[in-house]
């Protein structure tokens, strides 16, 4: 009987382990289709530049209205998910943002281009709420390995959809190059329709394993936290904006752009793994420290140094731009009580996105006053601004793991 019950449940979890498999497979495809389409405006915003004629503001404006739609629309996502299924939910977002892109490809203005990339980061919105708490909900108390490989599919996106854009353009014209990548998004929604298993339920919080700490030790701790988080999205995110005009003026190609966008996404891949490294043997006040000074060293290579120079920087611009928001935000358990920790998530969360989506603005008309490389210069400032907010956060930390010692 004994052996006929081991058999039994060998039987039973063989399909639930494939169920998460697939699950696991198609929300890192969604990540990695999401993640590219959002980064590879990057490639056409100086095609934009050209074709309406656009400042520096103004591009900036374009990429803000898809990024702050996403950010903003991802907390009722999961509230429609509670009315329809969250497969479902993820798959009609999916959709949208293809219909974004193809509308985007057919605009014959900026108001119509606006109004689709609006559109397309809507869309967008239900790819991170939803496709993790499915990954989540699919391996239970063993999600935090595969909520890894989740993550690392975003940047296997961005580094390739983007360069993947360049080379279509050098084929045929940025219209069609959308319309490309909106029958890409297509195929993905039919895939996760198809083989994603059924969702009957919206996200599920799971509670954090970090024991809870005391509101004397959270309170100040995590908006300081919140801000560093902004800070350093700001400073990402304003870079990335000039990166590929500072390129173009050393005589890059629209693919050689493409490239370079590729090697920062792919050293920001690998930013995740080496500053995780970082944090546990160096601690949390100098890995942050270490990250935000190489960001702003590296930026000022990038802008004193020639073309293929640049280039070579860029790799470890990407380790010390993308590395430092993941140890950030492993932090924020460590600063409220367990109960307040999935709004402290979704707060921290809709904080760097919205700084990500708003501050490019910003230096977008900092670009139009006294040019990209100045402009480029004050992203840097932004991350060194990050260094004396930490030595204040760094207090709060060490009060926040004695209270979770006694």
């Amino acid at each position: 009987m004994s052996q006929c019950a081991v058999l039994s449940s060998a039987g039973r979890d063989s399909p639930a382990k494939s169920r998460a498999r697939r699950t696991l497979v198609l929300a890192g495809l969604a990540h990695a289709l999401h993640d590219g389409l959002t980064d590879m405006i990057y490639v056409l915003l100086p095609v934009w530049q050209v074709q309406f004629a656009l400042g520096y503001g103004a591009l900036a404006l374009l990429r803000g209205l898809y990024v702050g739609t996403l950010a903003a629309l991802q907390v009722p996502s999961g509230h429609l998910a509670r009315h329809l299924n969250a497969r479902t939910v993820l798959v009609l977002g999916t959709l949208l943002t293809a219909g974004g892109y193809t509308l985007a490809g057919l605009s014959g203005g900026l108001a119509g281009l606006c109004a689709s990339l609006a559109l397309a980061g809507a869309g967008g919105s239900t790819q991170h709420p939803l496709a993790s708490a499915a990954v989540s909900r699919a391996y239970g108390r063993t999600a935090r390995g595969p909520l890894g490989i989740y993550n690392f599919a975003g940047d296997l996106g961005k580094a390739t959809l983007p360069p993947t854009l360049s080379l279509l353009l050098t084929v045929m014209d940025w219209r069609s190059a959308l319309w490309v990548m909106a029958a890409l998004a297509a195929v993905v929604a039919v895939l996760i329709r198809c083989l994603m298993p059924l969702v009957a339920k919206p996200p599920v919080a799971v509670e954090a394993a970090a024991a809870p700490t005391r509101d004397v030790a959270a309170k100040g701790g995590f908006r300081l936290l919140l801000a560093i988080g902004m800070l350093d999205s700001a400073a990402r995110m304003a870079f990335l904006l000039f990166l590929p005009f500072l390129l173009q003026a050393k005589g890059a190609s629209l693919t050689t752009v493409g490239l370079a966008l590729s090697l920062v996404f792919i050293g920001g891949a690998l930013g995740k793994a080496a500053c995780g490294w970082l944090g546990a043997r160096l601690g949390l006040l100098a890995t942050v420290i270490t990250t935000e000074c190489g960001t702003a060293a590296a930026i000022g290579g990038v802008l004193a140094l020639p073309l293929v120079p640049s280039l070579i920087v860029l790799p470890l611009l990407g380790v010390m731009l993308n590395g430092t928001s993941s140890v950030l935000y492993g932090t924020v358990p460590e600063l409220v009580a367990s109960k307040r920790i999935e709004r402290a998530f979704a707060l921290f969360y809709t904080g760097t996105l919205g700084s990500s989506a708003l501050a490019p603005v910003f230096y977008g008309r900092l670009g139009d006053a006294a040019g990209p490389v100045w402009a480029a210069g004050a992203a840097a400032l932004t991350a060194l601004a990050v260094v004396p907010l930490m030595l204040v956060l760094s207090p709060r930390l060490a009060s926040s793991a004695s209270a979770q010692n006694s």
